[in-house]
């Protein structure tokens, strides 16, 4: 596993964040995302799944991704030193979080952050790969885009609010499951990532 560790100097938390299953943790976005909340004190650790570390587009198996979720999240803590710790990821490694968490609390981790939670496969809407949610016993934030084809908000709300006071919902208005923007939306992805960044970093100082 290969990580990146960003520590701004006046880090205030930190926040083990994986990447989705087409991208790794140098894709624009993960940096962007990184960068922005380094801007805002909170120090971030980017992995590698094996499977990309490996140049192969195939995820592993749950297994080992739980496994490698976990190792990062040690490596975070270590990282840390002592600053209130956080774990989450975009899509796939999100999900990979949250299984973590609910088969087994991860040490030291206050919340968790899902930044398009993938609920299910695009065009078939369901809600069953939600069901593990109710197992993890930490608060969970959501950051969702109204355009995300990969969890329909008619489902993904009241899930949330069956997890309330556990979970919070933030919706970007206009955003994809990558939180694209149309050029019509009159904002730009960046200020989308700032949005982000935002609630991030707002949800996560008020737990720390």
């Amino acid at each position: 596993m290969s990580a990146l560790w960003l520590r701004p100097d006046r880090a205030r938390a930190a926040l083990a964040l994986a990447h989705g299953a087409g991208a790794g943790m140098r894709h624009p976005f993960m940096a962007a995302v990184a960068g922005r909340l380094a801007e805002r004190d909170i120090a971030t650790l980017r992995y590698q799944f094996p499977y990309m570390e490996a140049g192969s587009r195939r995820p592993d198996p749950p297994g080992l991704l739980v496994a490698t979720v976990r190792a990062a999240v040690a490596l975070a803590s270590e990282r840390a030193g002592g600053l209130p710790l956080f774990a989450g990821g975009k899509s796939l490694g999100g999900r990979m979080t949250s299984t973590a968490a609910a088969r087994e609390p991860l040490p030291g981790v206050r919340g968790l952050v899902f930044l398009g939670f993938p609920l299910h496969a695009a065009g078939r809407p369901a809600a069953e790969r939600g069901a593990h949610l109710r197992e993890v016993a930490v608060p969970m934030l959501f950051l969702q885009g109204t355009r995300d084809t990969l969890a329909d908000l008619a489902l993904l709300r009241p899930l949330c609010s069956s997890l309330e006071p556990r979970a919070r919902l933030h919706v970007v208005e206009g955003g994809d499951h990558s939180f694209h923007v149309l050029k019509r939306s009159g904002r730009s992805d960046g200020q989308v990532q700032d949005e982000i960044a935002d609630a991030i970093a707002a949800w996560t100082l008020e737990l720390a």
